[in-house]
């Protein structure tokens, strides 16, 4: 192995190497400091024989002249196997909990390898999360990539929880299933909230956790995810399990992306951030599915916190082009002490109607979820009106419709952290919710539903 002793220049976690031969992009090469240490570093950018190499501990100490590197000829690698699940590790893939290194069962290449779209099969079958909003109204379906969009400081990292806890297949098939949990930029007391949360309630062992912190540094917040990804690949495609994937926060990854861009004299996009990020976003989201000739799944979840509430931002833009849908955090409602706050009318999940119904949830399914998506829209309308020309004056079909926007958001959108509704559970509610408005009022639903399912006795509790 050929060793190039000195670099030519240090620049934030970058270091500069000339006259490098036979190097390629993305290899890992091994940076030997002046005490012996040893670093890992990153082929990030080459000009002729000039290489420039990412460092992953940082570039403090570092030596210009008494620095020695060596190329290993390969990508980054993280060691894969099945005891990975149960098991804590930093951002770059190392254990950090104590229990000692994993012993592979293969090595994965981080980058994940390339798949061929027809290989893919369309997702179908839902995930049961326990939370009505969800289940009902922005089904998660088994292969989907379905982005949830906060704000900083409303709730998103307890709902992350509940939906860890909560989390299975709907049907038989759904034995082995697991999550891989990735945070990124977090503080030492919200890695501490997930990882005693997931402890105390016994799901630590079916979680495979990789956490960053805000003081690790950049190059490791970049390769979160990726490692994340890899985990969940090898244990739904080799090992036939159904993964889902929770990574928080996306907007402190895409503030890393920005940072590392910068550092390298890139000419900045949107906002500062580089131009590649549309494509280097989607190298991560489309990592989810299902592939044929596995039973297994990925199914993915990003959180990201929108800066200033603004969806127009292009890290909720550029999400929202790539995934299958969205759900959306209402900081109105998360503020009048609603749980989960979530806004149904900027919410959807495209590929739900492919994975409810008969076969999958329930024959009533899709006309509830349309009737309420309805109703609350004209909810929105009324209360503009009575903002406008005051309550009394409103129609008493209007004053209707108000009272069960009420009601829909004390009963049906809020919910206890705790509280784990089934799909019969959440569909029953919402019939019971709609029992609240005259049947004509129902234009969404089939006429037989209304004979099962319409009764306006059952909406008397609400009152």
């Amino acid at each position: 192995m050929i060793q190039y002793a000195g670099l030519s220049e240090i620049n934030g976690p970058l270091v500069c190497l000339e006259g490098a031969k036979g190097v390629s992009y993305d290899e890992i090469a091994e940076i030997k400091l002046e005490d012996g240490t040893k670093r890992l570093g990153r082929v990030v950018e080459m000009q002729g024989d000039k290489v420039v190499l990412q460092v992953f501990e940082g570039t403090n100490g570092i030596s210009l002249t008494n620095t020695k590197i060596s190329f290993t000829g390969k990508p980054l690698e993280i060691p894969l196997s099945t005891e990975m699940l149960g098991r804590t590790f930093n951002g770059a893939g190392k254990p950090i909990d104590g229990l000692g290194e994993v012993f592979p069962q293969k090595y994965g290449d981080i980058n994940g390898r390339a798949l061929n779209p027809v290989a893919r099969s369309y997702p179908r079958n839902y995930i049961h999360t326990g939370i009505s909003s969800i289940d009902a109204l922005m089904t998660l379906i088994r292969g989907q990539k379905l982005p949830i969009f906060s704000g900083s400081g409303l709730s998103h990292n307890k709902l992350a929880v509940q939906i860890v806890k909560q989390a299975k297949i709907a049907d038989s098939e759904g034995k082995d299933f697991a999550v891989v949990f990735a945070a990124m930029g977090v503080q030492n007391d919200v890695a501490e909230y997930f990882r005693r949360s997931f402890e105390e309630t016994g799901v630590i062992q079916r979680v495979c956790m990789f956490l960053n912190l805000s003081n690790d540094p950049i190059i490791e917040r970049i390769l979160t995810p990726r490692c994340a990804l890899t985990v969940a690949e090898y244990l739904a495609f080799e090992k036939n399990m159904h993964i889902l994937v929770i990574m928080t926060d996306l907007t402190s990854y895409c503030e890393a992306l920005r940072e590392f861009s910068s550092s390298k004299g890139e000419i900045p996009g949107r906002k500062g951030y580089p131009g590649y990020l549309y494509s280097d976003l989607a190298s991560m989201y489309e990592r989810a599915g299902v592939v044929e000739g596995s039973t297994g799944s990925v199914t993915q979840i990003p959180i990201l916190t929108m800066p200033n509430d603004d969806i127009t931002h292009p890290i909720p833009d550029l999400t929202a082009y790539i995934t299958e849908g969205q759900i959306v955090f209402d900081r109105n409602l998360d503020q009048t002490g609603i749980y989960p706050g979530l806004s149904v009318l900027l919410s959807l999940s495209r590929l739900m109607k492919d994975g409810i119904g008969e076969q999958y949830t329930r024959a009533d399914h899709a006309d509830v979820s349309n009737q309420l998506f309805a109703c609350y829209a004209r909810v929105q309308d009324a209360r503009a009106l009575a903002s406008v020309i005051g309550e009394d004056e409103l129609s008493a079909s209007d004053k209707a419709i108000m009272k069960f926007g009420t009601m829909f958001e004390k009963y049906f959108l809020n919910q206890g952290f705790d509280e784990n509704r089934s799909m019969d559970e959440t569909l029953d509610l919402a019939w019971d919710l709609l029992s609240l408005l005259p049947a004509s009022e129902l234009d969404r639903v089939n006429e037989l539903l209304i004979k099962e399912h319409y009764h306006p006795e059952n909406a008397k509790r609400f009152v």
